[in-house]
């Protein structure tokens, strides 16, 4: 996943000025909140697919995006549509969009475009279409290979339109696809989510994403989970992670961040530039952006958010500066779930703890930085909890 329209929002604060940013802007998401159905376990800002108000939203995030194009130079490295379900939207959105982006940003020097695809909403005419427009990356929300679990989770997919919609895309032409797999579900055993790992490598994908189930505030999960329905194990979740480890690093992908993996060379420029604290621009309700010392929200709600951006005000919500400190703390939390590892003089200020991680091999040295272990990739938390 991208610069993710995080979690769902807090009480909107007051309306900002849009602050400045970087000449160039290297790194853009857009969120597209639509789902044809809410998981209950999904913290992310979604709505309800609504088609009566699509055009209006597309042509707001054509708005934000022209606003930030004057004066500055939009030519990105990047560009990610997340959600909700970007492919919830028809073709006649895309078309709008498209022909947006192509009117106000530059992208001769695009080299990864995503977009992120419910099996549900896969189609060989869509999939043609995302492909003739330059999108070169889909990540696939399959996460699940088991239709018991899908239920559960509330997917409006089934495994058979997972496989289906892989094969769509490959015949589309797409030659990088990503797939979501999630664990730590209630009721799933170790031998579900191995079968997952292993047939989600029989499709050949170049890049897959792993993600422990987290209770989330306002979701459903949360509530059964605090009426005792479900129930967490942070030692079953380390034996589901140390399958995921085993069995992809075994399938020849290159764990190169906590969740993640991919084949050599196919990891994800887009969360790279996150991971190592680039700025970027995100476009869209919820959307949050950061550039240099400056970060900032747009407002969480996507009807309001197109009302001002169609009148010509500000879509931010709320904003903040961000102090050395809590650039530094950012930088350890998210570099150390990286193979690349933290670089060492950030983590000099507490001797002790780093001495003690050492020798528990939960650390090591590797080109200047300290890079966790194996094991150490089991308690990522924990170890970048020490040091911020």
């Amino acid at each position: 996943m991208g610069n993710r329209a995080n979690h769902n929002c807090a009480t909107v604060a007051t309306e900002g000025k849009t602050p400045a940013t970087t000449d160039r802007v290297r790194h853009l998401y857009v969120h597209i909140p639509f789902c044809a159905r809410i998981c209950p376990y999904c913290a992310f800002y979604k709505e309800l697919l609504d088609r009566s108000q699509l055009n209006r939203f597309c042509e707001a995030i054509v708005g934000e995006i022209a606003a930030w194009g004057q004066g500055r130079n939009l030519s990105p490295s990047t560009i990610y549509f997340g959600g909700g379900t970007p492919t919830a939207l028809g073709i006649p959105q895309w078309e709008l969009l498209f022909s947006g982006l192509q009117e106000h940003i530059d992208t001769s020097d695009l080299v990864e475009w995503t977009v992120e695809a419910n099996p549900g909403s896969v189609s060989e005419r869509k999939a043609a279409f995302l492909k003739r427009f330059g999108i070169n990356r889909i990540s696939l929300g399959v996460q699940s290979w088991d239709d018991t679990l899908l239920n559960l989770l509330g997917r409006e997919h089934n495994a058979q339109q997972a496989a289906d919609s892989i094969q769509i895309l490959r015949s589309a032409g797409f030659s990088n696809i990503n797939v979501d797999l999630m664990f730590g579900l209630p009721g799933q055993t170790l031998s579900q989510w191995q079968i997952s790992l292993e047939k989600t490598i029989a499709y050949q994908p170049e890049h897959i994403s792993t993600y422990c189930l987290t209770y989330e505030e306002d979701t459903e999960f949360l509530i059964r989970h605090q009426k005792g329905e479900f129930r967490q194990d942070s030692d079953e979740d380390a034996k589901f992670f140390e399958v995921a480890m085993s069995t992809l690093e075994g399938a020849g992908y290159e764990h190169y961040e906590i969740s993640n993996y991919a084949r050599p060379g196919l990891a994800s420029v887009h969360n790279q530039a996150y991971w190592g604290g680039e700025d970027y621009l995100g476009i869209g309700p919820s959307a949050f952006s950061t550039a240099g010392s400056q970060r900032w929200q747009n407002v969480c709600d996507y009807r309001e958010y197109a009302e001002r951006i169609l009148q010509g005000r500000s879509p931010i919500a709320s904003r903040e500066n961000l102090t050395t400190e809590m650039k530094r703390a950012e930088r350890i939390a998210l570099s150390l779930r990286t193979n690349a590892g933290v670089p060492a003089d950030l983590l000099t200020g507490n001797p002790q703890q780093l001495d003690e991680f050492l020798c528990l091999g939960l650390l090591d040295r590797s080109n200047g930085n300290f890079v966790l272990t194996s094991a150490g990739k089991a308690l990522a938390d924990t170890v970048a909890e020490a040091f911020i």
